[in-house]
């Protein structure tokens, strides 16, 4: 079972206190076991609470895998490279490779998804905007008098819009 980030803490206190994972273990609640992959993870720099990442069977076949979902653009049948990897000298089970598939067009989708998709909206299309000066305002506490800025937002001319139009329902 996993360890909280409090009891992996007690874990080194006890550790650093003591300076041996049997003696460490006491205290923290632990198994010595335990108390020596956390300090061996530390002392190597890595997370102590990350998972183990362990080779898989499929792992030989994935680059020609992830070409056949590349060349297929995503839409290759996991049965279908199944096939092909047995072929290939693949020995382990169909349910590897759908999970090893599914993977590889995850990738595949996230590298070809489309980052920016524009919204234009028609009213904005035929709309004017400009600045201009406004009227004196008096300033803060009724003080010396002060330039306003005026923003105009003005329904723009199109060739279109010279012409009657009947109403429509």
């Amino acid at each position: 079972m996993k360890k909280s980030d409090r009891e992996i803490m007690e874990i080194f206190e006890a550790l650093d206190a003591t300076e041996c994972a049997h003696s460490a273990a006491e205290p923290a609640g632990g198994d010595p076991m335990t108390v020596r992959r956390y300090a061996r993870r530390r002392d190597m720099g890595r997370p102590v609470d990350a998972g183990v990442v362990r080779p898989k069977l499929i792992d030989p076949f994935m680059p020609k895998s992830e070409e056949w979902v590349e060349r297929s653009q995503g839409r290759v049948r996991a049965d279908k490279l199944h096939e092909r990897s047995v072929q290939l000298g693949f020995t382990g089970d169909e349910r590897t490779t759908r999970r090893a598939v599914a993977r590889a067009k995850d990738r595949w989708r996230a590298g070809h998804r489309r980052t920016y998709r524009p919204w234009i909206t028609e009213p904005v299309l035929r709309m004017q905007s400009d600045w201009g000066w406004g009227p004196e305002v008096p300033g803060p506490g009724g003080g010396e008098p002060r330039e306003t800025l005026v923003f105009c937002l003005l329904p723009g001319l199109h060739a279109e819009d010279h012409q009657v139009r009947p109403h429509r329902r």
